[in-house]
């Protein structure tokens, strides 16, 4: 978590580095003409120093650097847009195994859990899919390979679950779910540390802190 907030200091920093940039640029042009002024236009304007990322040191910018510095915060990477595609397909999963519990399960506390799940994951599904349309991403066609994410169940567990009942359902579905949830987790941590963009960070925020949670409960249920 402390890693994550120095992260987000940084890519703030980048935004204030070329305000400041522009300030001391606009200084440099109002100050009267002195021989400072002067030199500040001749070089495109004043310096900033700039933190480094955690463990790197400091940087000194020029107007110009900080510019290109603040041009890149907050844009999507490929960690970021992979993330959402595959989120979205795990989630759906997820959809699908809650949707069993409540015609199998004999749990009001499962059926519960089913519930929100359900009403926790479609408009995540749906802001997932909303942000990959704002960025001009489209869902990747054919989907993406079980193996590639974590936690996911396979075809032959998914009709094990259909054909399971009552009690021996319940069980079967919390064993399922709080893998589904560690690899949701594992996907998410992953972003994280990976990503670039903050709404894709907040997101997977989201996912640890609930799908952790969750996990907790799921395991009390199972007890």
């Amino acid at each position: 978590m402390l890693i994550r907030r120095q992260f987000r200091r940084f890519r703030g920093f980048a935004v204030i580095v070329a305000v400041t940039a522009t300030v001391l640029t606009s200084a440099g042009c109002d100050g009267g003409g002195g021989d400072n002024a002067s030199k500040d236009r001749a070089g495109g304007g004043g310096s900033v120093v700039a933190p480094g990322k955690p463990g790197e040191p400091a940087r000194t910018l020029s107007a110009t650097e900080a510019a290109k510095a603040a041009a890149g915060v907050d844009t999507p990477n490929s960690a970021d847009v992979r993330y959402v595609r595959m989120m979205i397909e795990h989630h759906a999963q997820a959809l699908v195994l809650a949707r069993l519990v409540p015609t199998r399960s004999d749990s009001a506390a499962v059926k519960r859990l089913a519930e929100r799940i359900t009403a926790a994951q479609q408009p995540e599904i749906d802001a997932m899919k909303g942000w990959l349309s704002r960025h001009g991403r489209t869902e990747r066609a054919g989907g993406h390979d079980h193996d590639a994410m974590p936690g996911m169940a396979t075809d032959t567990q998914l009709e094990q679950l259909r054909a399971a009942k009552g009690k021996a359902f319940d069980q079967l579905f919390l064993k399922r779910m709080i893998t589904h949830h560690q690899g949701a987790v594992t996907m998410a941590t992953e972003v994280l540390s990976q990503g670039n963009n903050v709404q894709v960070e907040e997101m997977a925020d989201d996912v640890v802190a609930q799908q952790t949670t969750e996990v907790s409960r799921m395991r009390a249920l199972s007890t």
